[in-house]
């Protein structure tokens, strides 16, 4: 009868590998939750105003994509004019979109607010340098 020989100790070579895979994972996902923004190419005017950071307002963003964004959270059209109809008229509308996105997108949200009759928004650009 052949002997195998008896292992004396724990192989922890491939739980080392794990928690290095797992490290790589988590250090990648940390990297994309400090930043936090969504890119869009905002398009130039020479006639950009600052924002106002202390009003009350609803940020609405449309991306290359053509995705809406409230409040930098991803949404439909339903719950975009779910927002808009439970809005104050006092409340300012930040409407952001990327340059690249379709006009269609941007159509649909100021007939939301034409309808809500909502007068008090702003259109979001870069300043030409």
């Amino acid at each position: 009868m052949l002997k195998l020989p008896k292992n004396e100790g724990l192989n922890i070579v491939p739980f080392i590998d794990i928690m290095l895979v797992l490290l790589a994972i988590i250090l990648s996902i940390s990297t994309f939750i400090a930043h936090g923004q969504i890119k869009i190419n905002l398009p130039i005017s020479e006639n950009s105003l600052s924002v106002d950071e202390n009003k009350e307002k609803l940020s609405i963003l449309i991306d290359e994509q053509n995705a809406f964004y409230i409040n930098d959270k991803i949404s439909d059209i339903e719950q975009l004019k779910q927002a808009i109809n439970a809005l104050n008229s006092r409340t300012l509308v930040e409407l952001s979109s990327d340059k690249n996105a379709k006009f269609e997108s941007f159509v649909q949200v100021i007939d939301l607010l034409k309808a809500k009759k909502h007068e008090n928004f702003q259109i979001i650009t870069k300043k030409n340098p």
